[in-house]
Formats: structure tokens, C-alpha cells, sequence
């Protein structure tokens, strides 16, 4: 049985737990337009950032983070407070609804834009390297959501809510393309539409398996590194939107609920 603790509540739609370098926890709130930061003792203060923020990822001194709102990559400084606007196109075309990141450990920093949710529309996913370019990688899918990188550094997953599956395939990280890709596995065993739970966030543990927050369906569903299906974690709420591991251990899985629009931590 895992424990589980409620750090914070009230919150508006909250996505993208992250720790960053000191330790500190942050999420985004979708609907409240800004960056929450949850200490210890749990006290918590918000940053206003405007926009929709979701997936977010900490690195160096900065929390990126997606911005469906403003349909821009945006980063804010941890120190400063300040945010800026790192990316907001490809080539001549507007991000379009920008989800979810992570970078790889070359710095290039992978991106999902599922597009509109209420529109019946492929989405894509993108890179952008160190040296400022953009470029898709992934396209053609079915609101591709989470983004993963197995501890090889070279297998790439990309969650697709709306067929309620994982691909994987080769991240080539010089090239930047993915290649020799395939279904991972399948999350749920239904007919596959909009309307029906689907991967959201997903996050690699420290045992190596794949921890995915099934939007929809109360749980976090945890698969072996090839896609065999392990347990479930289930939560109070039917909404989980995305995961972290606490790198001190003290949180265990951090999770973001929005139906309840709670911050939870679970023991593992």
C-alpha cells in the first residue's frame, strides 16, 4: 500500500513537477497563469507568469516551461523571477499548443505541440538545439503528449493520449531524428477516441521503469523499460497530469492532480 500525502490544495489545474537545483518543488498551474513553488514546511508562493502553463523541466538556473496560452516555450530564472520567451515559432508558423518538454543530455530540448484540444487535429513533436534551431521530429500524431528518454540516452517515448499508447523509437541526438520507431506499449485496453483516459505525463524512475500519469483514470500505471505493464499507483483523483521522483527520496512520486487540484506525494 502506498501512502499518500496532499502538499498542497486549491490549485488550478496544476501540471509539470519539477525540482530544481536547490531542491525546491515547483508545478505549473494551467488555469491560475503562473508557477507554484512548495517548500518544506509547507508554505507555498506563486509566481505570475500569464498564459497557460503546463509541462515544465528544470535546467541550469531556469524552469522552462510550455505555454498553450502564448503558444511559446518560456523559461523563468530562479533567482531573478524573471521570464522570458524562448521560442514561439517554426520557421514562419505560431508553436502550436506546446505541452510538454525535456532535454536530452546533449541540451537539445524536445517539445510536444498536440494542437488545439478541441479541435480534431494532428500534433507534432519538435527539438530545439543549443544552436537556436527548430525542427520537427514527429509528426502526424494524435495529441502527442509526454516525452521520456530511457536511461540509454537514445530511446526516445512519446505518449499519444488520444490512440492511448507510448511509441518508441532511436533518438539520434547529432542527426536529430528518431528513427526505427514502434509501438511500446498499449496503456489502456479500450477502443481508442478522445473521450476515454489516455497517457499524460510521463517520467523514467530510479528503478528504470516507466511511470505514466493516465489522465482519466485515477492512476499512475508503471511499465517495465519494454512496455510490460508492472502495477498501478491509484490516486484520490481521476485526473493526473504529470510525475516526478524527488531526487533526495524524502517526496518519493510527486504527482499533479487536476480534478481535485491537488500536489501529492507517494510513497513508494
Amino acid at each position: 500500500m502506498n501512502t499518500i500525502r496532499v502538499l498542497a490544495s486549491g490549485l488550478r489545474f496544476p501540471e509539470g513537477p519539477v525540482f530544481d537545483h536547490t531542491g525546491h518543488l515547483w508545478c505549473t498551474e494551467q488555469e491560475g497563469e503562473g508557477l507554484l513553488c512548495w517548500s518544506s514546511d509547507g508554505a507555498t508562493r506563486r509566481i505570475k507568469t500569464g498564459g497557460k502553463p503546463s509541462g515544465a523541466v528544470a535546467r541550469g538556473n531556469y524552469i522552462w516551461f510550455c505555454d498553450s496560452g502564448q503558444q511559446a516555450i518560456r523559461r523563468m530564472a530562479i533567482e531573478t523571477k524573471a521570464v522570458e520567451t524562448v521560442i514561439d515559432r517554426i520557421g514562419a508558423d505560431p508553436l502550436h499548443w506546446p505541452n510538454d518538454l525535456h532535454f536530452d543530455q546533449q541540451g537539445n530540448l524536445l517539445f510536444s505541440c498536440p494542437g488545439d484540444p478541441e479541435a480534431d487535429e494532428p500534433g507534432y513533436v519538435a527539438v530545439y538545439t543549443p544552436k537556436g534551431a527548430v525542427e520537427i521530429i514527429a509528426e502526424g500524431l494524435d495529441y502527442p503528449n509526454g516525452l521520456a528518454l530511457l536511461p540509454d540516452n537514445q530511446t526516445l517515448l512519446i505518449g499519444e493520449t488520444h490512440q492511448q499508447r507510448i511509441w518508441q523509437g532511436y533518438w539520434d541526438a547529432d542527426s536529430l531524428s528518431w528513427e526505427n520507431i514502434s509501438v511500446l506499449t498499449n496503456v489502456i485496453e479500450a477502443p481508442m477516441g478522445h473521450d476515454i483516459p489516455g497517457p499524460d505525463g510521463i517520467k523514467v524512475g530510479p528503478d528504470g521503469d516507466i511511470y505514466v500519469a493516465i489522465y482519466g483514470s485515477g492512476i499512475i500505471r508503471v511499465f517495465s523499460p519494454n512496455g510490460v505493464f508492472q502495477k498501478d499507483i491509484k490516486l484520490p483523483g481521476q485526473n493526473p497530469s504529470n510525475c516526478a521522483f524527488d531526487p533526495s527520496g524524502e517526496l518519493g512520486l510527486v504527482v499533479t492532480e487536476t480534478e481535485r487540484g491537488e500536489l501529492l506525494s507517494i510513497s513508494l
